[in-house]
């Protein structure tokens, strides 16, 4: 089962479409995770129409609408591993164990909220993923997003993906 992971998307503020090499994965994606700062709802339109499947969550930054269609945080086991995607975990000092504490039952998280890709794996055996974000890089080199593969209850071939950068709006 591959996966497509991606985070605070921030359409249309940050960009004004998603990045065509991120599109071109959703067509091979069994799931598509989106932990939360969509902002616009025609993004959501968006990948609910293509994906075959959809996990998802608002952010901080997502307004009533958004908030009114989707949970804060969201919960589906695929091949046997029980995921768990959270917008904002809190500050990076800690989270492994702060996270693994609040999630006991979870084999993964994907978060987002920072930017920043993240992968760990906490003393309790919880993966945590933050994809970073396809359309606003922050303090980071490049816009991110992540896949992976599910198999046989494993998590394997996680992979961060580099976007070449935008022209300019």
């Amino acid at each position: 089962m591959r996966l497509l992971i991606m985070s605070d998307t921030h359409l249309p503020k940050r960009a004004r479409e998603l990045p065509a090499p991120l599109l071109a994965e959703l067509p091979r994606a069994d799931v598509v995770f989106h932990a939360g700062d969509w902002v616009d709802t025609a993004t959501l339109d968006l990948l609910e129409a293509r994906s075959r499947r959809l996990v998802a969550v608002y952010g901080n930054n997502d307004g009533p609408d958004l908030r009114a269609r989707l949970p804060e945080v969201a919960y589906v086991e695929l091949g046997g591993l029980r995921f768990g995607v959270i917008h904002e975990t809190g500050p990076a000092q800690g989270r492994d164990q702060r996270c693994a504490a609040r999630f006991p039952d979870l084999d993964v998280l994907v978060f987002g909220h920072s930017h920043i890709p993240w992968d760990t794996t906490a003393p309790s055996g919880l993966r945590l993923l933050n994809p970073g974000s396809p359309t606003d890089r922050r303090r980071q080199p490049h816009c991110t997003y992540m896949t992976a593969t599910v198999a046989d209850g494993l998590l394997t071939d996680v992979a961060l993906h580099r976007l070449p950068p935008r022209t300019p709006r």
